[in-house]
C-alpha cells in the first residue's frame, strides 16, 4: 500500500510560508506518537495550537479507529489541523466535539477511498498494527475496539455505519454531535447505530482473556512454536481458530484464512520457525519475527477462553514502519 505524500508537503507549505509555528505543528500532526506533554510547547502561545496539540492523540485515535491505517490516519490529522486554524474559537462550545467532528468527516471521505483502493490489493487486507503503550489495557472499551480483531469486523461496516457506532460505542459522543459529524438528522444517526450494533454483534470476536492469562497463552504459543511442538501448538489454538495473513503481493503469506486448529497447526508445522519476542500489538499480546534488524511479521493473537481464537499475520512491509516506536491511543 502506497501513500502519496507530496499534496500534504505542499499543503504544509502553503498555509505556512513563514515555516513557524504552524508549520511546526503540522509536522507534530503527523507525528502522533508522542503525548502532548511530551512537546516543547512553551513557545507556542497561540490558543488554537495549544487546543489542538491538547487533543491530537485523540484525534489520531478516532482517525485510525475509522481507517485502519496509521498513515492515512496522520494525514487525516493534518487536514484537521489545517481546517482548524480557520475556525472562530469564540464561537466553538465543545473543543473536543468539533474537533472530532472535523477529523470524522475527513476520515469517512478517506474511508471511501480506501475501499476502492482495497478492492485491488492482493490478497486479505487487515488493519495496519501499531506498537501500542501498556497503559492501552486500563482503558478495556479503548483496547478491545482498536485489536486488529475488532478492526476487521469494522470493515464490514459502511463508512457511516462504522463512523456512527465508533463515535457513539467507544467515544461516547451524543446522538446530536454525531449526526453533526457525518451530516445525518440525530433520528437517523439513532437507526444508524442501532443497525451497526447488530451488524458488529454478529461478528464481535469473543471475549478477550485477562492482560495475565492472554500473555501466559501468548508464551506457550511462542515456544510451541520454537520447538516444533505439534501438540503443544494444538493445545493453545481453539478448535475453531482462524488464520488470516496479509503479504499485500509483497511478501509471501496465504492468500485465503485457514479454519480450524489442524489447519492452523499444520500451516505453522510446515514453515521453517522464526524467531519471535512478545509485544503489546493493538492492545493485545502479539509476536514479532525480525530479519537482519527489521520487522518481518506481526502475529497478532486474539485470546479467548485460554486458547487463541483468531491470528492476524501481517507482512506487509508498508503495515510494519511504525513499529519501532510506541503509539499512544486515547479518548
Amino acid at each position: 500500500m502506497s501513500h502519496n505524500r507530496r499534496g500534504v508537503r505542499q499543503m504544509d507549505e502553503q498555509s505556512d510560508p513563514t515555516g513557524s509555528p504552524q508549520r511546526e505543528v503540522a509536522t507534530m500532526a503527523r507525528t502522533s506518537s508522542v503525548a502532548p506533554e511530551d512537546r516543547e510547547l512553551s513557545a507556542i502561545t497561540d490558543p488554537a495550537t495549544e487546543i489542538f496539540l491538547a487533543h491530537r492523540n485523540l484525534l489520531f485515535t478516532v482517525a485510525y479507529e475509522l481507517l485502519g491505517s496509521a498513515a492515512d490516519a496522520e494525514d487525516v490529522v493534518q487536514e484537521t489541523w489545517l481546517r482548524w486554524t480557520g475556525v472562530e474559537l469564540d464561537a466553538v462550545r465543545d473543543q473536543r466535539a468539533y474537533l472530532i467532528k472535523i477529523t470524522t468527516r475527513q476520515a469517512v471521505d478517506r474511508l471511501r477511498t480506501l475501499a476502492r483502493r482495497k478492492e485491488t490489493y492482493i490478497g486479505p487486507w487487515l488493519p495496519e498494527p501499531l506498537l501500542t503503550t501498556p497503559d492501552i489495557a486500563d482503558d478495556v472499551v479503548l483496547a478491545d475496539s482498536i485489536s486488529l480483531a475488532m478492526l476487521t469486523v469494522l470493515e464490514t461496516l459502511t463508512p457511516t455505519e462504522r463512523a456512527v457506532f465508533v463515535l457513539r460505542e467507544v467515544f461516547g459522543l451524543a446522538h446530536d454531535e454525531i449526526a453533526e459529524a457525518v451530516d445525518k438528522s440525530p433520528a437517523a444517526v439513532r437507526q444508524i447505530a442501532h443497525r451497526a450494533r447488530r451488524a458488529v454483534a454478529v461478528r464481535r470476536p469473543r471475549a478477550v482473556a485477562d492482560p495475565v492469562e492472554g500473555r501466559a497463552v501468548a508464551e506457550a504459543f511462542r515456544q510451541a512454536l520454537r520447538t516444533g511442538d505439534l501438540q503443544g501448538l494444538l493445545e493453545v489454538l481453539a478448535p475453531d481458530v482462524v488464520l488470516v495473513a496479509d503479504g499485500g503481493g509483497i511478501r509471501v503469506a496465504v492468500q485465503q484464512p485457514l479454519y480450524g486448529a489442524d489447519a492452523v497447526a499444520d500451516f505453522f508445522r510446515r514453515v521453517d520457525p522464526p524467531i519471535l519476542r512478545p509485544a503489546v500489538i493493538n492492545g493485545k499480546p502479539a509476536l514479532i519475527a525480525d530479519r537482519a534488524g527489521e520487522i518481518e511479521t506481526v502475529i497478532s493473537l486474539h485470546i479467548a477462553d485460554g486458547a487463541i481464537s483468531r491470528l492476524s499475520i501481517v507482512r506487509n512491509p508498508h503495515k510494519l514502519g511504525r513499529l519501532n516506536r510506541e503509539t499512544r491511543l486515547t479518548r
